[in-house]
């Protein structure tokens, strides 16, 4: 269901938080950023303050996009893990459920054979919650409680007449 909008609530939140938390603190990582294939920034945890979390999170999905490209060209599907080396800072970017991204920033402390050990265990148990935010917006689409967009009645012509 890639086209489907997914809302997550607080107690998802929370779960997503606490993982990322969780990651950050066992990869010994300088920060850990969870990013929508849209390049929304979701969750992140460890040291945000100096980093542009929304071109971060832009980036990152464009730079998904680009290898996404890549891979088709070659015959793949996509390429699931990325990793950049920089001469002190290094990031390490997968995709979870063909739907988030997420982002691993680490330096010296920490070593690549941790963080792909970390990231994999993470990835599961954050794969299970957005499979389990999917179902929930599948069964709340099924049972007609989610509400049609704002936007929904207003056409084309509606916002070309507002700019005229």
């Amino acid at each position: 269901m890639p086209g489907l909008d997914l809302v997550l609530y607080e107690e998802e939140f929370k779960q997503v938080d606490a993982e990322l938390q969780k990651l950050h603190f066992q990869a010994n990582s300088k920060v850990v950023f969870l990013v929508d294939k849209n390049g929304q920034l979701i969750a992140s945890a460890g040291e945000t303050q100096g980093i542009d979390t929304t071109s971060l999170a832009s980036l990152t999905a464009g730079n998904i996009a680009a290898t996404g490209g890549m891979a088709k060209l070659i015959g793949e599907k996509e390429f699931s893990i990325l990793f950049h080396e920089g001469e002190k800072d290094n990031i390490h970017i997968s995709v979870i459920g063909q739907r988030v991204i997420l982002v691993v920033i680490f330096d010296q402390r920490s070593s690549l054979g941790l963080i792909r050990l970390r990231v994999k265990k993470a990835s599961e148990i954050l794969g299970r919650i957005f499979e389990d935010i999917v179902s929930k917006a599948e069964r709340e689409r099924e049972e007609g409680k989610v509400p049609e967009s704002p936007f929904a009645e207003i056409s084309d012509e509606d916002i070309d007449n507002l700019f005229k």
